[in-house]
C-alpha cells in the first residue's frame, strides 16, 4: 500500500468558495470556446504496478491499487486535482452556499447531476444511483470499506432524475472530501444483490472513461475506452494494469520498455540514480502523503503495554534504514500526516535510537529474558511475526535489519511475507497479522481526517467496517476525531489535529518510519500523466493520457 501537497477544505471553499465552480481540465484537442468532436481513442498504455487489484465493487474493503482501477471504470460526484481543487464529475458543480448546493449551516445538501450520462451497459445514470450508493454502505451487516460520513446522511430525496437532496445529522467537514473518493455504483445491477461473490465483482460496470474487458488473475487487468464517456476523453483505446510484485522486475520492465508507466511503489530508491539517466524516459520524485509504518495488531497481548511499544521504537534504527536501505530518498517522520499538510505538527518529539534504554524499559516493565534470550511476561513471549508484500526488496531488507536489532532487546521477530492479494486481503483487513510493514495514506482526500484508521468505530473485526486494522481504541483520539470533523474553520481545526498527532506520538499504536517520496516514470512520448498527492494512484486523469 502506498501514496499524496494536501490542502484543506476551508470554511470558504466548503461553504461558498470558488472551488465548487472549477471545471474539468481541457484536453489537447479542446479550446476555451468549447470542445471539438472527440477524436477516436487510439493506442495502448501499460501501467506497471506492484500489487494486484482484487476488489471490484468500490463499496467493499479495498486498498490503493483497487482505487486506481476504480478511477478508470467508475466516477465520483467530484474529484480532486493536484492543487486540492474539487473538479465536478457526475455532479454539474461542487455544492457550496454560493451556488445553492449547501445551506449556510452545512447540513442540507442539494446535488445537481449531469444529464445524459449512461452506465457502460447503456442504462441511464440517475439520482437513484447516488441515493442507492450512499444508503447501501450503511445497511446492517454490509461489509463496507467505510461508513464514515455516509452514516450521518439522512432523508435522501430524489427530486428529479438529475437532482437529489439530503440532510446531515451533524456537521461533518470531511464529507466533501470523502465524496471525492466515493465511486457511484449502478443500482439496477446491485440493488438486492449480496455484495460478496456477485457477478458484478467479475464484470464491474461504471460510468467512467474506461470499460472493463478482462482480468487475468496474477497478471493483468485490461480496460477499453468508453466512447460514450460524459466528459472529455478518453484518448487511448486500451489500458492494461500489469502487476509485478517484485520491484526489481517491475523496474526492469520499465527500463526495457515493457511497461509505459511505473507507479504504486514505483521505482525503488536503489534504482533511482540509474532511472534518471534512462533515455526516452521521464522520471519524477515527489513527496507523497503515504507514510511507511511498522504496524502493531493491538489485539495481540504482546503489544498492549505502551512500554513494549516504546521499547521497540527505541530499538528501531530508522535513520540507518532510511540512509542505507532507502538511499536517503524519503523523509523521516513522526506522524501520520505529510509535512505538506496544513495540519502537520512540526513539534513532535524526534525519534532516538537507544538499545540500552530499550532494555532498561523492558526490564522495569517486568519482561524478563527466558530461553534463548527472548523476553516473556505472564506466559506471553515477546515474539511475533512481521508481514508485508513478498517481493518488496527494500521492505524485506528493512525486516532483516530489524530482526537482528530487535534480538538485542530480547524480541524475536519472524518474517512472514505474503503475495499482495493475500497480504492486503482478509489477512490485513480482518487483523490476522501480528505486525506489518505498510505504507498508508491516512488522509481523506485533501482533508486530515483519519477516522477510518484511528476511530474505535472503524475496527472491522468489531464493527464490520473501517480500516482500523491495528484495533486501536483510545477515547481521547475518538473525541479529537469527532471535534476535528465538526469544525469548518481551518484555523480552529489545526490545533485539534496537532493535538491528535501528539497523542498518537505518545501512545505509539504504530511506529512511523518515513514519509514516502514516490519515484514514478513514463515514456517521454506519453503525455497527460500528472502526479496528484490528493488521490491514491496517479492514474486519476487517465482519460487525458495520450501518445505523441
Amino acid at each position: 500500500m502506498t501514496f499524496r501537497q494536501r490542502l484543506s477544505i476551508s470554511r470558504r471553499s466548503l461553504l461558498g468558495g470558488a472551488a465548487g465552480l472549477v471545471t474539468a481540465v481541457l484536453l489537447p484537442w479542446e479550446s476555451q470556446a468549447g470542445a471539438a468532436t472527440k477524436p477516436t481513442p487510439s493506442g495502448q498504455v501499460v501501467l506497471g504496478i506492484s500489487q494486484e487489484p482484487t476488489a471490484f465493487d468500490p463499496r467493499l474493503p479495498h486498498i490503493e491499487v483497487d482505487q486506481g482501477v476504480y478511477q478508470a471504470i467508475f466516477s465520483p460526484l467530484w474529484t480532486v486535482d493536484p492543487s486540492g481543487k474539487m473538479l465536478p464529475r457526475l455532479a454539474l458543480e461542487v455544492p457550496t452556499v454560493e451556488n445553492g448546493g449547501l445551506s449556510p449551516d452545512g447540513l442540507t445538501w442539494s446535488i445537481k447531476l449531469r444529464p445524459g450520462v449512461k452506465w457502460h451497459d447503456g442504462t441511464p445514470f440517475t439520482a437513484d444511483d447516488v441515493k442507492f450508493s450512499i444508503e447501501s454502505v450503511c445497511q446492517p451487516n454490509f461489509p463496507a470499506y467505510s461508513t464514515i460520513g455516509h452514516n450521518l446522511v439522512e432523508d435522501i430525496r430524489v427530486t428529479s432524475p438529475t437532482s437529489l437532496t439530503w440532510k446531515m445529522k451533524t456537521l461533518f467537514a470531511p464529507y466533501i472530501s470523502i465524496l471525492s473518493w466515493f465511486m457511484i455504483v449502478p443500482s439496477h445491477l446491485l440493488k438486492g444483490v449480496a455484495p460478496l461473490g456477485s457477478p458484478f465483482q467479475r464484470n464491474p460496470v461504471g460510468t467512467g472513461p474506461f470499460k472493463w474487458k478482462e482480468r487475468v488473475p496474477g497478471d493483468h487487468i485490461t480496460v477499453v475506452a468508453n466512447e460514450d464517456y460524459f466528459d472529455a476523453g478518453p484518448l487511448i483505446e486500451t489500458a492494461v494494469f500489469k502487476y509485478v510484485p517484485d520491484l526489481t522486475v517491475l523496474y526492469t520492465q520499465f527500463r526495457t520498455g515493457g511497461i509505459d508507466y511505473i507507479g504504486l511503489q514505483g521505482i525503488s530508491a536503489d534504482h533511482y540514480a540509474e532511472a534518471r539517466r534512462l533515455p526516452n524516459r521521464v522520471v519524477l520524485a515527489a513527496p507523497q502523503a503515504s507514510i511507511e509504518n511498522f504496524y502493531f495488531n493491538l489485539g495481540r497481548p504482546q503489544f498492549r503495554e505502551k512500554a513494549v511499544r516504546q521499547a521497540i521504537y527505541l530499538a528501531y534504527d530508522k535513520d540507518s534504514i532510511i540512509k542505507e536501505i532507502y538511499y536517503g530518498v524519503p523523509h523521516p517522520s513522526e506522524t501520520y500526516l505529510p509535512k505538506e499538510s496544513w495540519a502537520f505538527n512540526p513539534d513532535l518529539p524526534k525519534h532516538v535510537f537507544d538499545i540500552d534504554k530499550a532494555n532498561e524499559m523492558l526490564d522495569r516493565a517486568g519482561w524478563k529474558k527466558g530461553a534463548g534470550g527472548i523476553r516473556e511476561k505472564g506466559g506471553v513471549k515477546l515474539a511475533f511475526s512481521n508481514s508485508t508484500t513478498a517481493g518488496n526488496h527494500l521492505r524485506e531488507q528493512t525486516q532483516q535489519f530489524l530482526q537482528q536489532t530487535f534480538r538485542q532487546i530480547g524480541v524475536d521477530m519472524e518474517i512472514k511475507n505474503l503475495p499482495p492479494a493475500v497480504m492486503w486481503g482478509k489477512y490485513w483487513q480482518m487483523s490476522e497479522f501480528d505486525t506489518a510493514m505498510v505504507g498508508i495514506d491516512f488522509m481523506t482526500g485533501p482533508d486530515p481526517d483519519a477516522s477510518i484508521y484511528f476511530s474505535s468505530q472503524s475496527i472491522a473485526t468489531k464493527t464490520g467496517a473501517g480500516y482500523n486494522t491495528m484495533q486501536y481504541s483510545n477515547p481521547v483520539v475518538d473525541k479529537l476525531l469527532v471535534d476535528g470533523a465538526a469544525e469548518l474553520d481551518r484555523a480552529k481545526r489545526v490545533p485539534i489535529y496537532q493535538r491528535l498527532q501528539a497523542v498518537l506520538r505518545e501512545d505509539l499504536p504504530f511506529l512511523v518510519q518515513q514519509q514516502y517520496v514516490e519515484i514514478e516514470g513514463t515514456k517521454t512520448n506519453l503525455k497527460g500523466y500528472e502526479p496528484n498527492i490528493n488521490v491514491l494512484l496517479n492514474d486519476w486523469n487517465l482519460e487525458t493520457w495520450h501518445w505523441v
